[in-house]
């Protein structure tokens, strides 16, 4: 079973994922993010609940550049 880590997805994106629970890809993302990242266009068709909306988002997120934390300041 391939892993985030396997498809190509960044390792903040990757965190995140984990940290929502989603532990490895289902089928549909298994073979549409790849593609995605490739910049390939894509028709996907599975069931409903598989995936579909992640396999297209994901590859999008993946290229957004990580948030910066606000630095904190002491105001005591």
């Amino acid at each position: 079973m391939l892993s985030f880590a396997d498809l190509g997805v960044t390792d903040p994106l990757r965190r995140a994922l984990l940290s929502s629970g989603y532990v490895t890809p289902t089928p549909i993302q298994q073979r549409a993010i790849p593609l995605c990242l490739d910049g390939s266009d894509l028709l996907g068709i599975a069931q409903t609940g598989t995936g579909k909306t992640a396999a297209f988002a994901l590859p999008s997120c993946n290229d957004l550049p990580p948030r910066r934390r606000a630095a904190v300041a002491d105001l005591r």
